[in-house]
């Protein structure tokens, strides 16, 4: 590790005196980076990233880390605290593998530091080579889950096994992989439950469970892929210690909630959670889940364990009628990326972020009711970047008290359409409604419009009536006038929000003023395709992500 000090005289309590420098909870494609730092009481310390695969002789810029000041939370319980530190995620990197990060801390009041440090992205969860393969039944399968090894494969016949457990752990390298029978497609491998409690490297794969739900409360490296779940609670670890680097991926969750007014919100008429877990280094990715209250969900307040680094990406979201993603209590470095989301009634929740930095990056939400962004009991260091959101009522809609909270390059639109719903409302169509925004809240280069109304952009006591006076009299100096038409053709307008929806595709049309507004955010947009990156979830010309 490299340390270089700076000769500049140190100034008492705006100076950075450096501290421990951690990676903690390596997840499949994201490292997460923290310095803890003491003084800089002025907040100006900033720390630039450079990373590369070990071995390579080429620096990548990453984004710079958060400057996070130490503090506390309001209204919980317990009372969480964090230190006085700067942090932040590395993206888009390869599974298992080793990553040299350079870091270099700058502070004008004094102090000048360099630090190198290694970290290696997990290992996605496969079946070990030299493995055992077992059939088992209905009938034989308690046996022949008692007596397996690490690295045993069970196969499950079709049949129904009624509540199911797993009697012995795997080793690193060597899981227990209980694989639905593929070469039957046409049957199922129906458990009415599956309890993985207290499991450690398993891999449970391919069967259905109805009614009852998958627990994993303290499994560790523990995955569940391709299943299906149809049940009020799905794939849950909901008490400490909950799940520690858990992989939840491809499985379809649904659940009946109905899309109407009187089921939505905290105060609905709706019920169950399709994916909630809490502890560390979990990954959440490429599920289906549908007809819940809370669609996916971190716990909150005394229910919570360690809620780092939990990725939640392409994930396709259909009914939440409360929260789609309620990525609340995150106490640094989870990042909720590239989801789908549709007809819910809120659509990323972080309530409150202990700190953060929480991210929020190329989600699309559309035919949302109430928030986009719901940052509530006073949510800290919550990132929104590149997200799109098409919607009845307000657009750019964040009611709540965060601070600290960062927007880049989204884009939003609201409009003609809203109302009441249930016991809550979408807000009047305003472009934008941020009314508790502060000094610390920092938001430039979003395309922000309306459909049907005229345009009004509340920020703090501030009212606009035109993109050019919000340009004038909010930090959205360069914010970009939208409208329904940089879309490609055949977007609808969500009006009536009820019934639901499809999916809309929300890619941009060639040639929309969204097209090129954006700004470039190192190791988020690398990957741009004009003179510069484009609003929203999707560049022109990109992929669509498959979620």
């Amino acid at each position: 590790m490299l340390i270089i000090f700076s000769q500049h005289p140190l100034a008492a309590a705006n100076s950075t005196l450096p501290g421990a420098v951690t990676s903690p909870y390596p997840t499949f494609i994201h490292l997460a980076v923290e310095w803890e730092v003491t003084g800089d009481d002025n907040l100006n310390c900033t720390v630039s990233v450079q990373y590369r695969k070990a071995g390579d002789s080429q620096w990548r810029q990453g984004m710079p880390l958060r400057r996070i000041p130490a503090g506390q939370s309001t209204g919980t319980s317990p009372t969480f605290y964090w230190k006085n530190k700067l942090s932040g995620s590395l993206f888009s990197l390869q599974p298992d593998t080793q990553y040299e990060i350079h870091l270099q801390l700058e502070d004008p009041d004094g102090g000048s530091v360099e630090r190198t440090l290694l970290a290696r992205t997990r290992a996605i969860p496969c079946t070990a080579p030299d493995s055992v393969v077992k059939y088992v039944t209905p009938a034989t399968y308690r046996d022949s889950s008692q007596t397996s090894s690490p690295g045993d494969v069970l196969v499950l016949a079709p049949g129904n096994y009624g509540n199911g457990f797993t009697y012995r752990s795997g080793a690193a390298g060597k899981p227990i992989v209980l694989r639905a029978d593929r070469s039957r497609p046409d049957s199922l491998v129906k458990f009415d439950s599956f309890s993985l409690r207290g499991a450690k490297y398993i891999i449970l794969e391919g069967i259905t469970v109805t009614g009852g739900t998958i627990d994993l409360q303290s499994a560790e490296e523990v995955a569940v892929l391709r299943c299906t779940v149809n049940s009020d609670y799905g794939i849950v670890a909901d008490d400490p210690p909950g799940a520690k680097n858990c992989y939840i991926a491809d499985n379809v969750v649904t659940s009946t909630n109905t899309w109407v007014g009187s089921s939505m919100g905290a105060d609905g008429y709706n019920e169950g959670e399709g994916i909630q877990l809490t502890g560390p280094g979990n990954v959440i990715c490429f599920n289906l889940v549908k007809g819940y209250r809370d669609c996916i969900s971190f716990m909150e307040d005394n229910s919570t364990a360690d809620q780092y680094c939990i990725d939640v990406y392409n994930n396709d979201i259909y009914v939440g009628v409360d929260d789609a993603i309620e990525a609340d209590f995150c106490q640094g470095n989870c990042r909720i990326i590239r989801n789908r989301i549709t007809n819910c009634f809120m659509g990323l929740s972080s309530q409150p972020g202990l700190g953060g930095p929480t991210y929020f990056i190329r989600n699309v939400m559309y035919n949302i009711i109430d928030c986009p962004f719901k940052l509530a009991r006073y949510s800290k260091g919550d990132v929104c970047l590149h997200n799109t959101i098409v919607k009845v009522g307000d657009g750019f809609r964040v009611i709540h008290n965060p601070t600290y909270a960062y927007f880049r390059n989204n884009l939003t639109l609201g409009g003609s359409g809203g109302g009441s719903f249930g016991s809550y409302g979408s807000g009047d169509g305003r472009a934008m409604e941020f009314p508790y925004a502060d000094s610390t809240t920092s938001l430039d280069y979003d395309g922000v419009g309306t459909y049907g109304t005229p345009f009004l952009a509340k920020w703090g006591n501030i009212r606009t009536y035109s993109i050019e006076d919000m340009r004038a009299q909010t930090p959205e100096k360069h914010a970009v006038l939208v409208d329904l038409n940089v879309f490609r053709e055949g977007v609808e307008w969500p009006a009536p929000a009820v019934p639901e929806r499809e999916p809309a595709d929300l890619r941009l049309r060639p040639g929309s003023v969204a097209v090129d507004a954006g700004i470039a955010i190192p190791n988020v947009n690398d990957n741009f395709s004009g003179l510069a990156p484009d609003l929203g979830a999707y560049e022109l010309g990109a992929d669509m992500p498959h979620y």
